[in-house]
């Protein structure tokens, strides 16, 4: 089964246990403590909307995408019901033409990480820097390989792996260990990556 696929029946059965109902707090302590200015801004893998949302109401202008199309229906119902402005799209980021670039701000929750390729999550990485102004800066939150845990969860990457994806494209600015804002007891692990985009030819 392909994973839009996959995923597509996932929303449509309610097996989504990453769909908080709000924002991660790591985003949120991102933007208020680093600090990660109001700017243009792209959201990857934005599923039902919350974290898009949370940064247009506080003033970020939100290009937003997910690969499945009911998740961006949800976030379009959403943003409707809210009175929030962002523009809500199906895409791809390995394949498609994103619009509204150049952005100032990137952030993924969760989506970096499901590449399992390393040539397939270089061109993620080049992809996102492409999108980007100079010196923009891109948050990733990033399943981490140092947990071990029984049952399902979410993908998981080293730091190694991470590095050797988006160093020729990136300044990494922080990784550190961190857990995804989740319902559950005993959330995954993650790294918080914030990377700044080089401004030299590649």
């Amino acid at each position: 089964m392909s994973k839009i696929k996959r995923f597509t029946q996932r929303y449509n059965d309610g097996d989504i246990p990453w769909d908080l109902g709000r924002a991660d707090y790591n985003l949120t302590e991102m933007v208020v403590n680093w600090p990660i200015m109001p700017g243009k801004t792209l959201e990857l893998g934005c599923g039902t909307g919350d974290n898009a949302l949370w940064m247009a109401e506080h003033k970020f202008e939100v290009t937003a995408f997910d690969l499945i199309e009911v998740a961006v229906n949800l976030a379009k119902s959403k943003a409707l019901t809210a009175n929030v402005h962002v523009d809500f799209y199906v895409a791809d980021i390995l394949k498609d033409e994103i619009p509204n670039a150049p952005f100032d701000f990137v952030f993924d929750r969760g989506v970096f990480h499901t590449v399992d390729e390393p040539d397939e999550r270089t061109l993620f990485a080049r992809n996102v820097s492409k999108l980007m102004n100079n010196d923009g800066l891109w948050l990733s939150l990033i399943g981490s390989n140092d947990q071990v845990r029984e049952g399902q969860g979410p993908p998981k990457r080293s730091a190694k792996e991470i590095l050797a994806a988006v160093e020729p494209f990136f300044e990494l600015l922080l990784l550190k260990v961190s857990n995804f804002d989740s319902k559950d007891e005993n959330p995954a692990k993650i790294w918080v990556c914030l990377m700044k985009k080089r401004t030299n030819d590649y």
